[in-house]
């Protein structure tokens, strides 16, 4: 018995330009939005916490911006992989803190994506 037909697409884009990507495959590919899912970082969880929904504000995530405008919605599945806050809202210092290496153990940030893969793979499964 097979499972559901997945396709993961890698854009070789920059984050914030990702959107140039996400709406060309999705239309090539034929995949309504509502089977669209998004793995992103975010800072507006603890490091370690992973979440999931659909739709939601883009709290300023230049790369969701992006995703929304190349799929035309902002109405797409998520999975929000946590990765603290800094303690400034300078934007030199998130982006630092976002583009720079993780001060948690390599274990620790190993885990972080395999509980992420594991949320993707139950929401591809049960949606």
């Amino acid at each position: 018995m097979g499972g559901p037909r997945v396709a993961v697409l890698l854009p070789q884009t920059y984050m914030n330009d990702a959107g140039k990507s996400v709406g060309p495959a999705r239309g090539a590919l034929q995949v309504p939005l509502e089977r669209v899912l998004v793995l992103h970082d975010e800072i507006d969880l603890p490091f370690g916490r992973i979440e999931s929904r659909v739709g939601g504000g883009l709290a300023g995530h230049n790369g969701l911006k992006a995703v929304k405008a190349g799929l035309g919605s902002p109405d797409f599945r998520r999975i929000r992989a946590g990765v603290g806050r800094p303690d400034s809202t300078d934007p030199e210092v998130v982006s630092a803190h976002v583009l720079g290496k993780f001060r948690e153990s390599p274990a620790e940030v190993k885990d972080l994506i395999q509980r992420a893969a594991d949320e993707a793979e139950r929401v591809v499964l049960t949606a």
